[in-house]
């Protein structure tokens, strides 16, 4: 096709559908006052332990007219587990209008790749751009190829990366409670979602039980309540729980007592598929990556034991995605999108995870915008990933909505088209 040029290039501070929390505070115990933190921020560039979310919301106009979007964003816990530190959407504004804005006027958008790739690995200053600069730009590229093709993004996706699959099928969405543990339960059991709850257990003595009991009890009473309340004999949800590398803690990263952790929440669960995401966090990439290893292979070894472990802490760009992948760390690697910059790592590492029998998770932060949200949700469809995430926001509806209403979009239009 002919070119399609870029002619302007805007951006402008805006929000997120959630906050960035200093995790490392709420790990030593910082705790809620209302729905704030008390005490003082213990990561860098933090100003309170709970602070609103922000985002750069990145404008590309067309030669046609056409405007794409990619909102720059960042994790609920930036700075934590090796990440880029906190992004201040005022800072990347200024950082955008200065070094990026020229560099993008004139760009020929039929392709999206090339440009992806090139400012991924551009250096200023001695340093790549921001992981949330990464993905916002490249979010506004890819959506700037689908709208001078005029395809949907799932197809271009599917085009660019040679994928020969002609179906397009929807994916499974995981979906949030934060910290409304029950009420946002019922809401998911009303809308039949697919993965639930995630549950947001990330300290001890509230949330998990010095011992594990609390979280066990959480266990049993939600699959009761999901037997006792669905619709449908034949809704079974599968039940995700993220647990900030808690249940290592309370067992001293001891594997066999993890183990035996992990076999008993299964059989309380049952008789729904359990997996529990970032059980053990040594603190560091490698022993992080053993521990999952190890875990996997005692799990994988009894028969009678439901459970699957999901890599997430210390697996945040695509080396780590492959490097925990080929050292099979779990059963499924949570492809946390902004933390891999372009959104053509999250591409790349999604069709890993899926060539090597790996779960393929395209998951996030409620810490997002609609707009990524979106696109991502978009790249899933193409990817055939295992599941996507709800996002953004922490009230279950709303991300919901956002992710499932956009997947059906998609599917229609392409469905349409094919037919026609």
């Amino acid at each position: 096709m002919m070119a399609m040029k870029i002619v302007n290039a805007m951006c402008t501070p805006g929000l997120t559908g959630f906050y960035f929390d200093d995790q490392k505070a709420i790990k030593q115990g910082a705790l809620m006052d209302g729905f704030m933190y008390t005490g003082e921020p213990l990561t860098e560039k933090f100003s309170a332990i709970r602070q609103a979310g922000e985002s750069l919301l990145i404008m590309l106009v067309l030669e046609d007219g056409q405007v794409a979007y990619g909102d720059a964003a960042a994790v609920q816990y930036s700075g934590a587990g090796g990440r880029d530190p906190l992004f201040l959407a005022e800072e990347g504004a200024h950082f955008f209008n200065e070094h990026l804005k020229a560099r993008l006027i004139g760009l020929d958008v039929t392709q999206f790749k090339a440009h992806a790739e090139m400012f991924d690995t551009l250096i200023l200053d001695g340093k790549r751009l921001h992981t949330a600069m990464r993905y916002g730009l490249s979010s506004a590229l890819l959506q700037a190829t689908a709208k001078a093709h005029h395809l949907t993004i799932a197809e271009v996706v599917r085009q660019e990366y040679g994928m020969r699959k002609k179906t397009y099928e929807p994916v499974p969405i995981f979906a949030q409670t934060g910290d409304e543990r029950y009420s946002n339960v019922d809401k998911m059991i009303i809308k039949e979602v697919d993965v639930m709850p995630h549950a947001l257990i990330n300290n001890i003595d509230t949330k998990l039980g010095r011992e594990g009991e609390l979280l066990k009890e959480y266990v049993q009473w939600m699959r009761n309540r999901i037997l006792d309340k669905r619709r449908r004999e034949d809704y079974q949800p599968i039940l995700h729980i993220d647990v900030y590398g808690t249940i290592g803690i309370i067992f001293d990263n001891d594997l066999d007592a993890m183990y035996q952790y992990l076999k008993e929440l299964s059989s309380i669960a049952a008789p729904f598929a359990l997996r529990i995401e970032g059980p053990v966090d040594t603190g560091d990439r490698a022993g992080t990556m053993a521990a999952l290893r190890d875990l996997r292979i005692r799990l994988d070894e009894d028969r009678d034991t439901h459970v699957e472990i999901v890599a997430d802490e210390w697996c945040n760009t695509l080396e780590d995605v492959k490097y925990f992948t080929d050292h099979a760390a779990g059963h499924m690697i949570q492809v946390k999108t902004p933390d891999l910059g372009s959104v053509h790592n999250i591409i790349e590492a999604l069709l890993y995870c899926r060539s090597h029998k790996m779960g393929a998770y395209s998951g996030g932060t409620c810490n997002e915008t609609n707009i990524s949200a979106e696109i991502t949700t978009s790249i899933a469809i193409a990817c055939e990933a295992r599941q996507c995430l709800a996002k953004p926001g922490m009230g279950a509806d709303e991300g919901l909505m956002i992710v499932k209403n956009h997947m059906a979009r998609e599917l229609t239009l392409i469905k349409s088209r094919r037919s026609s």
